[in-house]
């Protein structure tokens, strides 16, 4: 069975079908990009909403897209597919204040590049097709590699397995093995968030610009979710060096799990012995007390 074989059981002519293969360039995107496509469909969307001059002519003659991200080599991984509706021109202006193409460029999107005064915004709207295999189903992608994509009609592309779980937000790390940057504390994944909320302990927030650190404590409300989060709204979680920083320059990790019952004094008590063991206090880190 191949991919043509699922357009013709849904009735949908494989001739009428573009199959992009979504694999930014951009290192910091390109990691969130499946993050997107489980929890944050719209700013996925956003992402595919303009293309190029290439693609975006073949669009405007196109009736779908079937949407796919990059798996591993020779492999993509199903999100879904759209049907192509309207179109309506974009300046460069108007480009770079629409609301999800501002929220991707935090998360590490490139501007529009090139010479082209404008660009064509497509109206994408998700069908209802093999819903149930979003995040699961993987093709294999033909050669080139580097060819992201293709006419459905004009290609093979076999399924190669549907998964029983979604890999678009597998499951999350060992806590002392997570590393995020700033912009992911935004788009984590649900699963994420709820374990994150079920742990107290002490953080560590690095500034790859200064090579300097700040350890912080997480007990209240949410405990390293409810910190975390305070840091992705605001950048600086009301700390006064941290203001005096560039938020997109930080990476966060854990350096010690707690009881969830562990008392606040104690936990201050860890976090000022984090402090002296890893010099974060001023003029060394990013701690101020």
């Amino acid at each position: 069975m191949e991919l043509n074989d699922l357009l013709r059981d849904k009735e949908i002519d494989a001739r009428e079908v573009l199959v992009l293969r979504h694999r930014p360039t951009e290192p910091d995107l390109n990691k969130v990009l499946p993050l997107l496509a489980a929890d944050k469909p719209e700013l996925f969307n956003a992402y595919q909403q303009t293309q190029g001059a290439t693609l975006e002519k073949s669009m405007s003659s196109a009736s779908y897209v079937a949407s796919f991200i990059g798996h591993e080599p020779g492999k993509a991984l199903y999100v879904g597919l759209y049907k192509i509706g309207k179109t309506k021109p974009l300046t460069l202006a108007q480009y770079v204040k629409v609301p999800e193409k501002i929220e991707l460029f935090k998360l590490g999107m490139k501007g529009p590049s090139g010479t082209r005064p404008s660009c064509l915004w497509f109206d994408l709207k998700l069908m209802d097709f093999y819903s149930e295999w979003k995040g699961k189903l993987i093709v294999d992608w033909p050669p080139p590699e580097r060819s992201w994509w293709r006419r459905a009609h004009q290609n093979i592309m076999p399924v190669h397995a549907v998964l029983e779980d979604s890999a678009l937000d597998s499951a999350m790390k060992r806590w002392d093995e997570l590393d995020f940057s700033w912009s992911q504390l935004a788009v984590l994944p649900k699963r994420w968030q709820a374990k994150l909320a079920e742990w107290r302990g002490i953080y560590y927030i690095f500034d790859t610009s200064a090579a300097k650190g700040y350890v912080g404590s997480a007990y209240g409300a949410q405990n390293l979710l409810g910190r975390w989060r305070n840091y992705a709204a605001s950048g600086h979680g009301g700390n006064r060096l941290l203001r005096q920083r560039d938020p997109r320059h930080f990476r966060f990790t854990i350096l010690e799990l707690v009881a969830p019952n562990m008392e606040a004094d104690e936990i201050i008590r860890l976090e000022s012995s984090w402090k002296e063991r890893l010099h974060t206090r001023q003029p060394h880190g990013l701690n101020d007390n």
